[in-house]
């Protein structure tokens, strides 16, 4: 490759070069011959969830095979060193249509692949469902897509794979938000009940003296509002499938009772009912609370606790796996440009921000807050437009600098000191006075990072 480039008397180095690519609505993507990935562009992140870093220098296999993209352009481009086209999905949500291009050498053969990925439209393939008050869910969609590079989660979904074939009661803990139910309905999709039914039920949400009914049904004339004809419960329509139990501490003692005996005999008596039905469920549960605690605290059934914890799985609160951020920011991103019929995009410095942020409500607020951003910010969101205590938190923490280099360091640390001077001075004059630099370097720091 030149190391310069003269156009129209301007030169331009290659490190300009490749910053100007990185504007560039598509995906630049270059192999050699070994489909080593040599470069690629900022691009990369809304489609992979990936920093360039994280994949210039791998093999194209490599990534390929983790799944992150479908189907593999390389085989066809290799094998007729011609070019080829084809449609592409990413697990983030993104559909490419992908164009790859072979350089050869004097010999005739392969030196380099040059492929590039115009975006043809968004789809989301993981928007967790919101927890509705007094609503059950049945889904029979195919399997949820687990967006995740944080390998805490990749271990959980190995894990899933071990225990899905079974029919293992499954308790699922972790803070609120951290996507219980996806890896519940994952779960699901991957076990031999699949094209069976998938039903949710928040525990937390629905009444005591409604769950009951709802869960179990009841027969004609049971209690006074109740349906003509009666209605089948949610165990029951269920069936061959799987139930999942949602925030299950909240359940009352004495609905914990007929829940126990569901588990243990796959029996149960609608209400007004004098006969038991046999169900083939299997049953996943899940609570953010301390289960063991509510036993000692006699809130919680001891037999119970033990026949939902045969199996246990803890889901990581998102700051602990803040490798996340990036992909679940532009899978939401994806999803939400598509339902709104929009195409927003995320500055780097905000992108930075959300990194560093504490995430207490977890990737539901993390999904929220995209879907805020996309409908209420202008083409490109910036950090302006996130709210003020997500920014706050972030400049007022130590775990702001993590720098690669010193001068990651001094940039992170000025950027910082020139936002809030700011803030509080508006004005280029009281910048420079505040922070003693000259008023035509403070004007220039004020454009570069405010």
């Amino acid at each position: 490759m030149l190391d310069n480039l003269v156009l129209k008397n301007v030169d331009l180095t290659l490190e300009s070069m490749l910053k100007i690519l990185d504007y560039s609505s598509d995906e630049i993507y270059v192999m050699d011959s070994e489909t080593r990935i040599v470069y690629v562009n900022k691009i990369c992140e809304k489609h992979y969830g990936l920093k360039k870093a994280d994949v210039i220098g791998k093999l194209n296999g490599e990534l390929f095979e983790k799944g992150y993209w479908s189907p593999s352009i390389v085989p066809d481009v290799f094998n007729s060193k011609e070019p080829v086209s084809l449609r592409q999905q990413t697990y983030i949500g993104a559909e490419l249509l992908t164009r790859a291009i072979p350089i050869l050498n004097e010999a005739g053969e392969i030196e380099y692949v040059v492929t590039t990925a115009t975006e043809l439209k968004s789809f989301n393939r993981l928007i967790m469902k919101r927890e509705q008050q007094e609503e059950s869910v049945t889904n029979n969609s195919p399997a949820n897509t687990v967006i995740t590079n944080s390998e805490k989660v990749k271990s959980i979904l190995k894990f899933c794979k071990k225990i899905a074939p079974t029919d293992s009661t499954i308790l699922i803990h972790g803070e609120s938000g951290t996507g219980k139910g996806v890896v519940a309905h994952h779960l699901h999709s991957i076990s031999k009940r699949k094209d069976g039914p998938f039903l949710t039920v928040n525990c937390a949400a629905i009444p005591a003296d409604l769950l009951e009914s709802e869960l179990f049904g009841y027969t004609n004339g049971a209690f006074t509002g109740a349906i003509k004809g009666g209605k089948t419960g949610l165990l029951e329509a269920a069936h061959n499938g799987t139930i999942f139990l949602d925030e299950i501490g909240e359940l009352a003692l004495p609905l914990q009772a007929k829940v126990l005996q569901v588990i243990q005999d796959k029996q149960f008596i609608p209400i007004g009912s004098n006969e038991s039905k046999t169900v083939d469920i299997r049953i996943i549960t899940a609570t953010n609370q301390d289960l063991l605690k509510m036993v000692e605290n006699k809130t919680f059934r001891e037999d119970l606790y033990y026949r939902l914890n045969v199996i246990d799985i803890h889901m990581p609160p998102l700051s602990d796996r803040k490798e996340d951020i990036v992909p679940l920011t532009y899978n939401f991103l994806n999803g939400f440009n598509n339902k709104y019929n929009m195409n927003k995009l995320i500055s780097e410095e905000c992108l930075n921000m959300l990194y560093y942020y504490s995430w207490p409500g977890n990737v539901r607020q993390l999904e929220n807050l995209i879907e805020r951003l996309v409908i209420t910010s202008d083409s490109l969101i910036e950090v302006d437009d996130l709210p003020d205590v997500i920014r706050e938190s972030v400049e007022n923490t130590a775990e702001l600098i993590h720098p690669h280099s010193l001068n990651d360091a001094l940039n992170e640390v000025t950027r910082t000191l020139v936002r809030k001077s700011y803030q509080k001075n508006n004005s280029s004059r009281a910048v420079a006075k505040d922070l003693n630099i000259s008023q035509s370097k403070a004007s220039r720091l004020i454009r570069e990072f405010c």
